[in-house]
């Protein structure tokens, strides 16, 4: 750790459990910023690109019932 972190997170352990709490949740939040959003923008490309083999006829469809049952059988 450099040595402005280290004062840092020396300061933060001398806050109350509840501003420590509030101080943690929102630096996780400051790095799941960014890469959710271009998470959602691939989940949003692969969604697009599902449907469109669907609509095109050259998606293999499998009905939820055989899911169903091969998730059965790998987890019994």
């Amino acid at each position: 750790m450099s040595t402005s972190v280290e004062e840092l997170a020396a300061k933060a352990q001398e806050l109350s459990p509840e501003d420590r709490a509030r101080l943690a949740e929102n630096l996780l939040a400051s790095l799941q910023d960014e890469p959710q959003s271009e998470v959602e923008a691939a989940w949003d490309r692969e969604i697009e690109r599902r449907v469109e083999q669907v609509r095109a006829g050259s998606a293999r469809l499998i009905p939820a019932e055989d899911v169903h049952a091969d998730a059965r059988q790998i987890y019994r």
